[in-house]
């Protein structure tokens, strides 16, 4: 069992739903960028993999996700709930740096539609429920790779996202102190 205020040591979170971190974040991203840009599920990849996949053909529209960077926006908030037995309330927020890199005849073409739909006010409702929310886009920039001889179409697309972390701690209410009132 994990450890509350009353035993001492270290806490770790409990009791609340963790946000969405690792592959359950690129599940969420990867849903986001086939629901914008329209292209198939199976052509939207996690941009690190353990063992990833042959690398579509130079005539196949596609795009490889990932969050480059998170960076904390500010100090954090702990706010004391006395309800039940009591708990605090840990919430920070974080400004993630999603790099989308799209491969393909249309590659520009994709970005542009993922860069301009994540301003529709629908796509930003989306990903709410995560805690989430777009605020801007980079400018679409021309990669290009030369792979296996033939230069392969590439452009590199920043989305920036910010997210609410929310996390519970076992930090219990206080029932008693002793109190020494002194003159």
């Amino acid at each position: 069992m994990a450890n509350t205020s009353a035993t001492g040591g270290y806490l770790a979170p409990a009791g609340s739903p963790a946000p969405a971190e690792d592959a359950d974040l690129e599940d969420v991203l990867q849903a986001m960028v086939v629901g914008i840009s329209g292209l198939t599920g199976k052509f939207v990849r996690p941009r690190w993999q353990t063992k990833p996949p042959k690398q579509p053909e130079p005539d196949v529209n596609w795009c490889a996700i990932g969050v480059h960077e998170t960076k904390t926006v500010a100090n954090p908030v702990i706010d004391h709930d006395g309800s039940d037995d009591g708990h605090d309330q840990y919430q920070m927020h974080e400004e993630l740096q999603v790099l989308c890199t799209f491969y393909g005849p249309q590659a520009q073409a994709y970005a542009s539609i993922l860069r301009d739909g994540i301003f529709v006010p629908q796509n930003s409702e989306a990903v709410k429920v995560y805690r989430m929310a777009f605020y801007g886009a980079s400018d679409i920039r021309p990669v290009p790779e030369l792979v296996n001889q033939q230069w392969v179409r590439r452009y590199d697309l920043f989305i920036y996202m910010r997210r609410q972390v929310v996390r519970v701690y076992p930090v219990l209410n206080i029932l008693s102190a002793p109190i020494t009132i002194a003159d």
